[in-house]
Formats: C-alpha cells, structure tokens, sequence
C-alpha cells in the first residue's frame, strides 16, 4: 500500500469494447477484463438494454422466502448449460454475491451434505497446492498460497492438499528445456495422481474419508496460470469418485467459455456434484455468483419447517433481478455463432502472437489454455530460477504495458493476459507486443522505454 500511495492511479472513467479510458483521456486496452470479469466488452448494447428494460419493472426484491421471474429463467438456463438434460446432475442453483461466497456455499452444502448422510464423522476436504478458492473464511481454509492465507492461519480450518500438475515446475519432471517445443516438458507419468491416490486412501483408513475434492479446472488461476494436461482431470476425478468424495468445482475464473467449452469440467466430461460460478455471469457488469449442486445434496436440506434442516446460508442481495437479467443476456450473447467465431479468431491470434516471445532470454514458460494466458519470466530460462517477489518483476512489467496503453495484472511472476471475448485480433497482437516490448524494457534488451499512445 505504501508503494502504491506514491504514485496516482490510474483512473478509469469510461470503456467500450476491449478499450478503457481514465480522467486524462488516455485509452487503454482491457488485457485482463477487468480481472477476469467481462466477457462481452464494457457498454454492451445487448446487456445494457436487458439492464434497462429489468429498470423498467424492478431494481431488487428480497429471495427470502419469494421468488423472482429474471433469476428463476436464470437458473434454468445455468443447469442447462451445465448438462443437466444430460446427465440429470446439476440441477438446483443457490446465488449469492460473488466468487467467495459462492465457494463458501458449497463448502456449506458439502459439510452438511456429509454429516446428514453420514459419509464421516469429521469431514475433511482435500484441494491442489497453491489452491485459492477466495477471501471468506471457509474460502480461505480451502486455500493453501501462503502469501495470501499464512496472515489469517489462526482463523482458517486445516485443509490438506495434493501436488496440482505443475508441469513446468513439476519435481519429478526429467526432461530438459527445449525452446524449439514449449510443450516438451508435459512428457511425465503422471506421479502427481499418485499422490492424489495414496492421500484418498491414507484419509480412508483413518476411518474419516474426505468429504470433497476441490479443485479448478483446467487451470489454476491465483496459483500462477497452471495448466493441467490433457486427461488429468478426468483421472483425478476418477480417483475421488472411487473414494466416495464429492467433486466441488471451482468455475469462477475458468466458466462461461474461458478455456473453450461453456464450462472446463465439460472438456473432460467431469460433471462435479457442486460447481461454483461468478466472475464472468453478468457479463462482468454487477457481482452476482451461482453455486449449483446435485438433487441427492438438494434433498439432504429438505424437511419439515420444525425439523430446521434447511440451509442456513443466504445474502440479501441473493437472486437480485438485475444481475440476473444482465446474466441472461451475456449468456445469449456467448451462444451466438458470432460470438463463438470470435473466441476461436481470438485464441488464434492470441496463440500466434505469443511464439515471438519465446525468443526472450527471461519468459521460461507459456501457458495458454483457451483465453487464457500465463507468460512466466525466470532468470534463467534454461534452470527455471525464479525471481525473488520482492524484486517485483512481474509488477515492472505491467507498468511498463500500462504506459504502452495496455492494462493487466500479474500473479507474481507470471503476466496474465485474459481479454474480453470482444478483442480483434489486431488488438490482440498489440497486447502481446505491449507484453514483449515492456520485457525487453525492463530486463534493458532494447533502448526504447516506452511512450504511451
């Protein structure tokens, strides 16, 4: 905070599309939407007319106890969405506020879900290392980044974790960086699913298995843009299902088409008992989050009103009818064969684009999952050294992008680049360029340092 209070932020005051404007008129490309919200473009006609026409008829009426028209469409186009016609799973949808509290629900329904049925005594929930789930206390407990939750270690409940698929940085990786295949590296057996096993087994001969695995898929956000290989999932899904854990879901970063599929679970036809969703739902225009679950967790909180087994979990702003409608509208907006042809324009050119930083000396990985991008700068790329934070090179680097009229936000060392759905190609190719540039410039491999537009 103190560095930040040193400087005058940046701003911003109004955007269309992909482009941001602050108070002195300068523009900026949204190279990270607005952290990970927007999919559409800022000020899109199609969702600010839903948002009026809902003006029209109501801002907000409670959901305690009452329903609403906007969030009720809402819910069943969620479990639509999330192949309920399908696999008769996700069916019953709960709103809250945002990512956190959507997590927090699930972590609720699981906990109760297990002691009702009986499952375990104790339950116990089992999630990736470098897992970050939110900033709520039982969002937090599932978390295990110490720089965020060492600080709040005497609030949280203890939670286990598992090695997630780190490739890149993966201990038992044997083979030797090439920059001429980028995917050399995912040559590996797979021993972090051992370890997933021997944990499932070590917590049932305890006599108290796990109540849940929680997990992100396809990518961990928070813990450095980490992506996992094809078919690792599905296994890891397997293995828990074999155990008798639930699967939670965290889909707040990777839903609403982000890797590809409406949902990245759907790319490994994992269907997860309760899944979490936020970020992206409205479009990225008001916070508004979804927790879905199965019908068995359903009915463990259905009773008589005297037998209080209802869950006791709500927010007053829960099913608000604005948010919902926005919702709908961003929803339609990601069916439309449009928009599915720019998101496929859009990973392409992405994906092109970043081959040209490979040739830089400092990026040592980069990860790309959909629109989703991790540009990770080591010291050396041939050791894989990383940067101490506290040299804050990945900040140095966003700063440098920021004077070059593009705005992102690293995860330590790893430059995000997550753009709104929106984003020409050309616009596309100017972030990554904005990226290398203020690479070079920071790690002094060219003169220029940088002019704003």
């Amino acid at each position: 905070m103190r560095d930040w209070r040193k400087r005058e932020p940046i701003i911003v005051v109004s955007g269309d599309g992909a482009v941001l404007r602050d108070a002195r008129g300068r523009e900026y490309l949204d190279a990270n939407s607005s952290i990970w919200t927007n999919l559409h473009g800022h000020r899109h006609p199609a969702i600010n007319a839903a948002i009026m026409r809902q003006l029209g008829k109501i801002a907000h009426s409670s959901a305690l106890g009452l329903a609403n028209e906007p969030a009720s469409l809402l819910a069943a186009k969620l479990a639509d969405l999330a192949g309920y016609a399908k696999t008769r799973k996700l069916k019953w949808v709960f709103f809250s506020d945002d990512g956190s509290t959507a997590m927090e629900a699930a972590l609720k329904m699981a906990w109760q879900f297990t002691l009702r049925t009986g499952r375990s005594p104790k339950p116990k929930f089992l999630s990736l290392d470098s897992a970050y789930h939110g900033d709520t206390v039982g969002a937090m407990s599932l978390g295990h980044i110490d720089l965020f939750h060492k600080s709040h270690r005497g609030l949280i409940f203890k939670t286990d974790s598992t090695p997630a698929p780190f490739c890149y940085r993966c201990p038992f990786n044997r083979a030797q960086p090439e920059r001429a295949d980028a995917r050399l590296y995912r040559k590996c057996n797979w021993e972090c699913t051992d370890f997933l096993e021997q944990k499932f087994a070590a917590q049932k001969k305890k006599g108290n298995p796990y109540a849940a695995f929680v997990f992100e898929p396809l990518m961990q956000g928070a813990a450095g843009m980490i992506p996992q290989p094809e078919g690792w999932l599905r296994r890891a899904a397997q293995i828990a299902r074999a155990h008798g854990a639930l699967l939670i879901a965290d889909e707040v970063m990777t839903g609403f088409g982000r890797t590809g599929p409406t949902f990245a679970c759907q790319k490994e036809s994992v269907s997860p008992d309760l899944m979490a969703l936020a970020k992206g739902l409205t479009g990225g225009y008001l916070p508004m989050a979804a927790t879905l679950a199965t019908q068995p967790i359903f009915d463990v909180f259905l009773g008589r009103y005297d037998e209080f087994k209802t869950f006791f979990h709500g927010h007053s702003f829960t099913a608000n009818q604005i948010g919902a409608a926005a919702s709908l509208a961003s929803l339609r907006l990601l069916e439309s064969p449009a928009s599915i042809r720019a998101r496929g324009r859009l990973q392409k050119a992405l994906g092109e684009s970043l081959q040209t930083l490979w040739s830089l000396p400092n990026v040592g990985d980069i990860r790309q999952v959909g629109l989703i991008v991790g540009v990770e700068l080591v010291k050396n790329w041939k050791t894989r050294e990383p940067f101490a934070l506290r040299e804050r090179i990945g900040i140095r680097v966003c700063e440098a992008m920021a004077r070059r009229g593009v705005l992102t936000r690293p995860v330590g060392n790893v430059l995000v680049l997550m753009p709104p759905y929106c984003t020409t190609p050309a616009q596309a190719r100017r972030m990554v360029a904005s990226l290398r540039e203020s690479v070079e410039e920071i790690f002094n491999l060219r003169a220029d340092k940088g002019v704003h537009s």
